[in-house]
């Protein structure tokens, strides 16, 4: 009765903390580009920024120079100021610098000569300032029989070049490179023949960009003035499905356009004008999504996006996991240890800034380990205090559909227990944990802290059988990172998690050799808060809540035997587990801030079939001092987790106990001693959930009289 009126009482708290269960452009301005006369450019084409978009740089035909500009607001063509005496002599390598591109920390860059259909390449002395060029020679490579080459541009990594050859109806020639912007040593990767816009207009291919991700490509065409927009099933790879999404058409901006450029965001989109019938000019435009030429990028079909999102999802039921096991862990120990138990005197409080868990732990608690439902939780009760620390490190492989994750996990769970007449264990455990998760190779992440608060009981059933059950809440703040390589976004989410589980275990004894079959249900539901990403105007996303559900089951056995030591007695042990994941699947729908543009992720499920092995031994000293230790691999067919434990149990003297207390954030420790006429108190304190937390050690002696 008692853990039923847990139950209902925390599912009443639990409930009563939920809610109810293509981008367009737009012309902004325009700049005119001074003329040859004034060191300028008659016939600019190619345009592109330094990466915080303070510096904009213009190539072009006939003048023999590369011009820049300065911007006193970030990607802002209206206050830009052109720096008359300071550009890049190319006069003696190319007369026909069509497109310029640096590399990743701007002290190279490269200029595409179509009179030579070569590839100039200069060094600079200070970094994204051209007037510090010095000539480092040049690079031809083999491209079509009469090539044209008309522009050049780079993956985020410097790993792979593109050229764009006008020649043949247009191509682009994708080469490998040993070392990042190294172009000495190239590898052919891929001749591709864009289709589309381009052959449909004569194929006169002139400026080529890729969106921050690499998922979108875009090339201009002066056929029709049209910039036309390509999504790719591999970032910066021409090798799998290039699809080509449609075009738009510039005629009503430009006479003839050229080069293409974006903010690393891609809230901005830059064409370069290159008429000589009229003033040249940049143009600048708002796209409402990022790189939403014709249509907003689809994160669903984005590797690290999908990863991301399930993640989330995997690190949810993984907290279950890793919650219950202590506590199993725990309720193990106690009934492998049954006749060695001599509990001691521990004083265990819980106080919480919130009513509503003040209100649970004042209620709940007495009523939860009192015999007779009486309210007293006093000192003379035979309390046992234990802790558990666990490191897992774990790998999920990467599929057709999502990048892999690297994934780590640490933890320390603090737990009391005691034992009342009828041998039914009862106790309640707090756990401190954090989930880093690494996904892809580009530096997208999810930082996950947690605290779970659990309730357990081990209840005989006659001879050596046993039921433990337990029920928990947990509290979850996740930090999220999505990066592109060039750019990121940022999230923050909050969730809260509601488990249990439920084993029944039966041993079988010969000597001192045990053989412990069981069974285990664990179920549960999690909820995260909707959120919205910051970081990058064009790409920030908003995730609706989001409810995950968690249902597994279980099939296992341990074996252990016991050997006395003159120091105390040492129990080694194996366990064997198969455990099947029957959680149903979940979704995410989430959505740009731009736009609104929707999407959902769908049939989220990491539903395996695990085999979980573990090695460890207790250890049980004369001196009160118990440990336990724990090797555990728990393997998939696409995934791994390996686990390391170490337990403390520590049963002293009746002149000492134990307090701890959580408030608000901040969880405190205390132990306090009688040693011959001394007092000893040592006090410790940790600040959860702070990305710098705040944490202290403090020892206090004095003299009792």
């Amino acid at each position: 009765m008692k853990l039923s009126k847990l139950i209902i009482l925390l599912f009443i708290f639990f409930l009563t903390s939920f809610k109810a269960f293509g981008g367009v452009s737009s012309f902004v301005d325009d700049l005119d580009v001074p003329k040859n006369s004034a060191k300028g450019q008659n016939s600019p084409t190619g345009v592109t920024f330094n990466p915080d978009g303070t510096r904009m740089f213009i190539s072009g035909f006939s003048s023999d120079r590369v011009i820049q500009f300065t911007l006193s607001t970030p990607f802002d063509i209206s206050e830009a100021t052109f720096l008359t005496n300071s550009f890049c002599d190319i006069g003696d390598e190319a007369s026909d610098g069509t497109n310029i591109e640096f590399n990743s920390d701007g002290t190279k860059f490269f200029l595409t000569d179509m009179a030579g259909d070569d590839v100039e390449i200069y060094s600079l002395t200070t970094a994204y300032d051209v007037s510090t060029c010095v000539s480092q020679g040049n690079k031809s490579f083999t491209l079509d029989s009469s090539p044209n080459l008309r522009a050049i541009t780079f993956s985020n990594d410097g790993k792979n070049i593109f050229l764009l050859d006008k020649a043949g109806g247009g191509h682009i020639f994708q080469y490998s490179l040993s070392s990042p912007f190294d172009l000495s040593n190239e590898t052919l990767v891929k001749n591709f023949s864009p289709s589309g816009g381009l052959n449909a207009n004569g194929g006169d291919v002139r400026g080529i960009a890729f969106s921050s991700d690499g998922s979108k490509m875009f090339i201009t065409s002066g056929a029709g003035d049209t910039i036309n927009e390509y999504s790719l099933s591999i970032p910066f790879n021409l090798t799998g499905t290039v699809t080509h999404d449609g075009f738009y058409n510039t005629s009503d901006e430009l006479l003839l356009v050229w080069g293409v450029a974006f903010n690393t965001d891609g809230s901005k989109m830059f064409l370069m004008d290159y008429s000589t019938d009229k003033e040249s000019d940049v143009h600048e435009y708002n796209l409402s999504c990022g790189f939403g030429v014709v249509k907003c990028i689809d994160p669903t079909a984005n590797k690290d996006d999908v990863a991301s999102a399930e993640s989330q999802s995997e690190a949810a039921k993984k907290l279950i996991q890793h919650t219950t096991y202590p506590v199993l862990n725990r309720m193990e120990w106690l009934r492998r240890n049954n006749n060695r138990l001599n509990l001691t005197n521990q004083n265990i409080k819980f106080q919480f800034n919130n009513e509503i868990l003040n209100s649970l732990t004042e209620e709940l608690i007495p009523l939860y380990f009192s015999n007779n439902n009486s309210s007293d939780l006093n000192q003379n009760s035979s309390w046992s205090f234990w802790s558990e620390g666990t490191i897992s490190i774990g790998k999920i492989g990467d599929t057709s559909n999502s990048s892999s994750k690297d994934i780590n996990t640490s933890a320390i769970t603090f737990g009391a227990d005691k034992r009342s007449e009828d041998n039914i264990m009862r106790g309640i455990a707090l756990r401190f944990g954090s989930d880093d998760v690494d996904v892809g190779d580009l530096g997208s992440a999810l930082d996950m802290s947690s605290f779970s608060l659990t309730f357990y009981e081990s209840k005989p059933k006659g001879g050596e059988r046993f039921t433990d059950h337990l029920l928990g809440l947990s509290f979850i703040n996740s930090d999220l990172l999505n990066n592109s390589g060039s750019t990121s976004t940022d999230g923050e989410r909050y969730g809260e998690q509601l488990y249990g589980s439920l084993s029944l275990r039966d041993t079988f004894s010969k000597n001192k050799l045990n053989f412990t079959p069981k069974i285990k249900i664990n179920y549960g539901i999690t909820h995260f808060g909707e959120y919205t990403e910051t970081g990058a105007a064009g790409l920030n996303l908003k995730f609706e809540d989001q409810y995950i559900g968690n249902f597994t089951s279980s099939i296992g056995a341990s074996l252990d035997n016991t050997y006395e030591l003159k120091v105390g007695s040492l129990i080694p042990y194996f366990d064997f587990e198969y455990y099947a994941d029957m959680s149903p699947s979940s979704q995410q729908k989430f959505s740009y801030e731009s736009d609104g543009s929707a999407y959902t992720f769908k049939n989220i499920n990491n539903a395996t079939h695990n085999i979980i092995g573990g090695i460890g031994f207790d250890l049980i000293s004369n001196n009160g001092l118990t440990l336990m230790t724990k090797y555990t691999r728990d393997q998939a067919k696409d995934s791994k987790n390996d686990n390391f434990v170490i337990a403390l149990d520590y049963k002293n003297s009746q002149r000492s106990f134990y307090s701890m207390t959580f408030q608000d954030s901040l969880a405190k420790l205390s132990h306090n001693k009688e040693l011959d006429n001394f007092q000893i108190n040592l006090d410790s304190h940790y600040e959860l959930f702070n990305k710098d937390p705040d944490y202290g050690l403090f020892i206090k002696i004095s003299n009792i009289n």
